[in-house]
């Protein structure tokens, strides 16, 4: 079955606005406040008659004029904002004392705190543009200037429903100071219609200098009465000397006669606001919007990360626990299990009672043949049967079958109908109580039978899982998947063995009891996981379902990245489906019950929640190597890498299994982690849209023929 096309836009279209967000975030952040730059140590200094005239600079026609401030009459000027802390706190002093003051506002922080930016108006000051990401206009391009500018105009007119004539650039100051870099952007911002104000006295209060040194600075022409524009800042950090600095200059300066005023009411000009039309407000409301929900995002997205990572960590070090306990119980020689007799004179179980092995096939020609020789090669004491279901195979699957001619081996020929029809098929004809069901292209060692029955002289065992491993793990795609399954299946069945939860039996190698398969209704068909469906089933009788580590079966794995999302889809979207049916375990009580609430959650937060967020983990951390600290997602992720291969060294050598692989654990995170996370996404957006995933076959290789053509056509159950 394809899948719909319209997962794969709704995957792209939720990754492009996620991306989006971020990036618009990244820029709008790209500086927080004032701070030293690097300037050349003797710059080229603007006109003379620009240098020394006043602070307040209108180029209208072309030719500029500058203003200062009249007598007594101070313009108190707050650039970097509005920061939801510090200027509340301001605007608080300036009310107290009935002053106004104008605020140079940075446009990415108005479409953040667009209800600061409507009071700040609301209390009659005004607004000046900072541009939209306090952006150097003396080195950026023409281009990102006009944008800066556009931009904050934008976010002022979706937060208040107006445009401003001011505009201060960042990092300038007096006229004196000005460069020739400074005034060539000066005289862009001047003929694009802007009001270009400079200042007379900088505090440089965004050092922090002391309250003192900021009021000193301030009314350093105190004693001849003179007007001035006042630089400050309300934002870029701890603003507590400024907030201080600005109630003792109005104390001290207003029983003096001074005036604390706008710049355009000091100046006797029009108001620096101008309202918008519609359309204009719409266009910034929109930018606001976006602004505040990549801000949002953000902030959630930082949490999620520290969130996800204390998780995998705590899930990491469970894993490692609970498989040594596992370990210590099913190493460590013990006392003979005892079952319960239920009455005088019954005889305890044989230790080796007969088993029937059934094997459903479809399209397997080239495996079959090792699979039924690796059954038959057993060194199992019991009476052994082989039943293996041809179910439709339109290859020679059923004609290998027959032609092998092996005593204790069965062939049933059956129109195709899926995987569990054909498993129940084999049940109904199959004489044994302890039933081991394998896959057709699983190979058994000589132990594998014996290991796997050996748990069932414990009466209270209805399922024993085995141990899956990868055949053909030569290239990178099988290191992969040996790795995953060594360190997260097994891992997670050790685990889930201590807890008694086990959520999955593997299709490849399981046994079990007829009496529990009948009391369950045999091989459920009604969602793609017949095998975890299976399992929980079995699990909410209050029968045991166990993991045998020796009982070592090898499966060929997908050799191609399409296959493998084929699979890993079906058994993706089949999990959930099987989750969500014994859904009621977590609220009943007894064994039923205990499966319920250790397994499903864990399973929803581990295989859904995080894998469903993980993409967006990732694109975060890569966010932050470029928008934030470098070092936290970088040493983050070495140490995830350095956690998983110990881990992975563990659960190697708990398997025997040599430790070299793990060099493609680095490379592993790049591609196969994120393959198997988008897998959760699109099954998780399958089953929002309610669409029904059809069963998926993977192409074989033929990893177990000996001496045979492989076929590359052939495909089969998975």
């Amino acid at each position: 079955m394809r899948e719909p096309r319209g997962h794969w836009i709704l995957l792209l279209l939720g990754g492009t606005a996620l991306t989006v967000l971020l990036l618009l975030d990244g820029f709008a952040h790209g500086a927080v406040g004032e701070a030293p730059r690097d300037v050349p140590k003797h710059p080229a200094p603007a006109p003379q008659h620009v240098v020394s005239g006043g602070p307040v600079l209108n180029m209208a026609d072309g030719t500029p004029r500058s203003r200062r401030m009249p007598p007594k009459t101070i313009a108190l000027t707050f650039d970097d904002g509005p920061d939801p802390e510090w200027t509340p706190r301001l605007l608080d002093v300036l009310r107290r004392h009935d002053a106004h003051a104008t605020f140079f506002t940075v446009g990415a922080r108005v479409a953040e705190n667009p209800g600061l930016t409507r009071r700040i108006l609301h209390e009659g000051h005004e607004i000046g543009s900072h541009t939209y990401t306090h952006a150097d206009l003396a080195t950026a391009p023409a281009w990102r200037g006009r944008l800066e500018m556009d931009l904050t105009q934008r976010a002022l007119a979706g937060a208040a429903g107006v445009h401003t004539r001011l505009m201060r650039m960042p990092y300038s100051s007096r006229p004196d100071g000005l460069t020739a870099p400074e005034w060539r952007a000066a005289r862009r911002a001047g003929g694009d219609g802007y009001i270009v104000v400079l200042t007379d006295r900088d505090t440089e209060d965004w050092a922090r200098p002391g309250t003192a040194n900021i009021v000193e600075t301030a009314l350093a022409a105190e004693r001849r009465g003179e007007g001035a524009v006042v630089m400050l800042h309300d934002a870029g950090g701890d603003r507590a000397q400024t907030v201080a600095a600005v109630e003792q200059i109005l104390d001290r300066l207003q029983p003096q006669g001074y005036r604390f005023t706008t710049l355009t009411q000091g100046l006797g000009m029009p108001a620096a606001e101008v309202p918008v039309s519609a359309p204009e407000k719409a266009a910034g409301w929109t930018l606001v919007a976006a602004q505040r929900a990549a801000s949002t995002l953000t902030g959630t997205m930082g949490a999620l990360f520290a969130a996800a990572g204390l998780l995998y960590v705590l899930r990491l070090l469970l894993l490692l626990l609970f498989a040594h306990v596992h370990m210590r119980r099913v190493r460590r020689p013990g006392p003979p299990v005892m079952p319960k007799m239920k009455g005088y004179g019954e005889l305890p179980p044989d230790p080796f009672p007969p088993v029937s092995v059934i094997v459903p096939a479809y399209n397997e020609e080239a495996s079959i043949r090792a699979t039924v020789a690796s059954l038959l090669d057993t060194d199992y004491p019991g009476a052994l049967e082989v039943i293996v279901v041809d179910d439709g195979s339109t290859d020679s699957t059923a004609g290998i079958v027959e032609g092998l001619g092996l005593p204790g081996v069965q062939l049933i020929r059956k129109p195709n109908g899926g995987k569990p029809s054909a498993l129940n098929a084999g049940l109904f004809v199959a004489r044994s109580e302890i039933l081991v069901l394998v896959d057709g292209d699983t190979v058994f060692q000589r132990d594998t039978i014996r290991h796997l029955v050996a748990p069932f002289v414990d009466s209270r065992v209805g399922a024993v899982s085995g141990n899956t491993k990868v055949a053909n793990r030569g290239g990178i795609l099988g290191r992969w998947q040996h790795i995953e399954y060594v360190i997260g299946f097994n891992l997670d069945r050790r685990m889930f063995d201590v807890l008694q939860c086990m959520p999955t039996v593997p299709g490849a190698i399981g046994a079990f009891r007829r009496s529990v398969l009948a009391e369950v209704g045999c091989v459920p068909s009604d969602t793609l996981a017949e095998d975890t469906d299976l399992t929980m089933a079995i699990c909410r009788t209050g029968a045991r379902v166990v993991y045998q580590e020796k009982a070592i079966a090898w499966t060929e794995a997908p050799s191609s990245l399409r296959q493998l999302w084929r699979q890993r889809y079906r058994w993706c979207y089949g999990t959930m489906q099987a989750m969500w049916k014994h859904r009621r375990s977590i609220i009943e009580r007894g064994d039923s019950g205990r499966f319920g609430r250790r397994c499903l959650p864990y399973l929803t937060v581990f295989q859904v929640i995080l894998p469903l967020f993980a993409p967006a983990v990732d694109l975060f951390a890569l966010f932050g190597m470029f928008f934030l600290d470098p070092a936290a997602p970088i040493l983050t992720w070495t140490a995830f890498v350095v956690a998983q291969a110990a881990a992975g060294a563990y659960a190697l050598w708990l398997d025997h299994e040599p430790i070299r692989p793990l060099w493609v654990l680095p490379l592993q995170q790049f591609v196969y982690r994120q393959l198997m996370y988008l897998v959760v996404v699109q099954s998780v957006v399958t089953a929002l849209l309610g669409s029904r995933l059809g069963w998926h076959t993977i192409r074989r290789t033929g990893t177990f023929s000996q001496g045979q053509e492989q076929s590359q056509g052939a495909v089969r159950y998975r």
